[in-house]
């Protein structure tokens, strides 16, 4: 049970004070979850809904520090590929390299967003229990609105997904393409 009232929260969303976080939608971690076709439509359609409302779009790329400076248990070489061609950014979308688990932690992000006067971030992505959760929990404690897109979050783990997905909806708003869609088209 969530803490919140969630149709209360869920009108702090607008156009004009979102971003669609696309995180490391790369081939390698795209060909790793087990819900790729469903994923990659449902990314689309929120991707295709964001540039319909000029909603900015910024897409996380892994990219790793030189070996000798990535932490030891990181030190196999791991190549996450490019981000995959069915969402792949256009003109007008930013690409934010990034080598964390945070979206907050060694990029310039938080800048970005403060700077165009946006607080509700709209995270969709690879993994969920990974990045898309870490950097959502850090929005929220940096006094970020942070929402979820349920339809267009997946990971490896289908289990960790669906218990990451319970634990966050507990703390933030987790919802459908639609409820979101709809936020964005109701000014």
């Amino acid at each position: 049970m969530a803490w919140y009232n969630k149709d209360e929260v869920k009108k702090f969303i607008t156009r004009k004070n979102s971003v669609l976080v696309v995180w490391d939608v790369q081939e390698a971690l795209v060909n790793s979850i087990f819900n790729k076709d469903e994923f990659l439509s449902k990314l689309k359609e929120l991707i295709d809904a964001a540039r319909q409302y000029n909603v900015p779009i910024v897409y996380t790329k892994i990219t790793p520090l030189p070996e000798r400076f990535q932490p030891p248990y990181l030190r196999r070489r791991f190549d996450p590929g490019d981000i995959v061609k069915e969402v792949y950014p256009k003109e007008g979308d930013v690409v934010l390299n990034k080598n964390t688990a945070s979206i907050f932690v060694g990029t310039n992000f938080e800048l970005m967003v403060r700077n165009a006067g946006i607080n509700v971030i709209v995270f969709t992505g690879i993994a969920t229990d990974i990045g898309v959760e870490t950097s959502a929990r850090h929005a929220q404690t940096l006094g970020f609105l942070p929402v979820i897109a349920r339809e267009a979050v997946s990971s490896a783990d289908k289990e960790a997904h669906e218990r990451s997905l319970a634990n966050m909806s507990r703390l933030m708003l987790v919802l459908d393409n639609k409820e979101i869609i709809e936020r964005w088209s109701s000014e």
